[in-house]
Formats: structure tokens, C-alpha cells, sequence
């Protein structure tokens, strides 16, 4: 069984900011491998901070000189300036115990787990809409309502186009990395949230 590089959502509120983006890895400093550049096929750079769990498995597993399937979370300011945290590496035959024999291309894997390189779930509350410029504002919660602090809420700005009408609406997105711009390629209106009384 292939472990799959997005897992299923298990709570229809669930928030989550994560993708899958194939390139090489190179870290700024050769000795300090958390900060570096995640270089696609096109040539596109994008600035990436290594998380502390993905260290260990890069130091133990990774040639830095080939391309990977990297799991990570976007952070981005603009519409045009994305940044990468990895979370994790996605490689069936090294790292997911599948039969090293097989002959099926990872890209294939991915397809078969309904996933493709480039793309990113984004699930949260939507919270500003400009028709246009055709943007969204999506607010992330990076921890459960109990131990919510400012620190753990992020906001993620995707293009595209949702209605005015389902601001505040929580909303689950399937959205594309397309150079330093994620695109939404589609969503669904989950429920209105219920504002929180003061």
C-alpha cells in the first residue's frame, strides 16, 4: 500500500495548507541544510525553509543533486510570492516500503492516488474576496480551537474567483502551483462559520 502524500481529511471543518511540489533542493549554506531553494523542471526558484521532522529523513536519505517529490506547506504575502516549508519527502520506492521492483513511474503513483505534482489542498475559512483582481484570502488555523493562539492562524491568497456571497463560509479548495501563484482549480462551500461571541 502507498502511503499517500496528502492524507484523507478526516473532519469536514478541518484546515489544512499542504502540496506536493517536485524539484532539487539546494540549502543556502552546506552546512546548515534547514534554508534553502526548491528548484522545479521549469527552472522556477522558490525560497524553502526545511522543518525539523523533514531534517533527519534528508540527512539520512537525500542526494541533494536529484529532483523529489516534497511535501509542503505554502506561506505566501502576495499573489506572487510563494515560500515553501517542507513538511516531508514523498518517495515510494526509498522512503514508503513499496516493492523496489516495481517499474511504475512516481508520477503514476501519484495519478493513481488522484494527486499531481504541483498541487496543493488548501481548507479554511475564506475571508476577503477582490472580484477584481480575481483573489481570495483564505485564513488557516494551525491548531485546534482550545489552543488557539494569533501565532497559530495564517492567511493563504490563491487566484481566483469565489462569491461575495460565501465570505465566512469554511471552504475546501483544490488549487495549483503555477510558478510563484497558487490558482484554484476548484472549491466547494462547506458551511457559514459561526462568528464567535465576544
Amino acid at each position: 500500500m502507498i502511503k499517500n502524500p496528502i492524507q484523507e481529511v478526516t473532519n469536514k471543518l478541518q484546515y489544512r495548507a499542504i502540496g506536493i511540489v517536485k524539484g532539487i533542493y539546494k540549502p543556502n549554506k552546506i552546512d546548515q541544510l534547514n534554508r534553502g531553494t526548491l528548484t522545479d523542471k521549469e527552472g522556477k526558484i522558490i525560497e524553502t525553509v526545511i522543518l525539523g521532522k523533514a531534517i533527519a529523513l534528508i540527512k539520512k536519505y537525500i542526494d541533494l543533486e536529484k529532483d523529489y517529490f516534497w511535501i509542503v506547506y505554502p506561506r505566501n504575502k502576495n499573489i506572487n510570492n510563494l515560500h515553501l516549508q517542507v513538511a516531508g519527502i514523498w518517495d515510494p520506492y526509498q522512503l514508503n516500503q513499496v516493492d523496489k521492483n516495481s517499474e511504475k513511474d512516481p508520477n503514476k503513483l501519484l495519478e493513481e492516488l488522484n494527486l499531481n505534482n504541483n498541487y496543493f489542498s488548501i481548507r479554511g475559512e475564506m475571508v476577503y474576496v477582490n472580484t477584481q483582481k480575481k483573489e481570495i484570502v483564505i485564513k488557516i488555523c494551525s491548531s485546534p480551537p482550545s489552543k488557539r493562539s494569533k501565532y497559530s492562524t495564517f492567511k493563504i491568497i490563491i487566484e481566483g474567483e469565489i462569491s461575495l456571497q460565501f465570505l465566512n463560509n469554511f471552504v475546501s479548495l483544490d488549487v495549483i502551483r503555477d510558478g510563484s501563484t497558487l490558482r484554484m482549480v476548484k472549491y466547494e462551500i462547506i458551511e457559514k462559520i459561526k462568528s464567535k461571541k465576544v
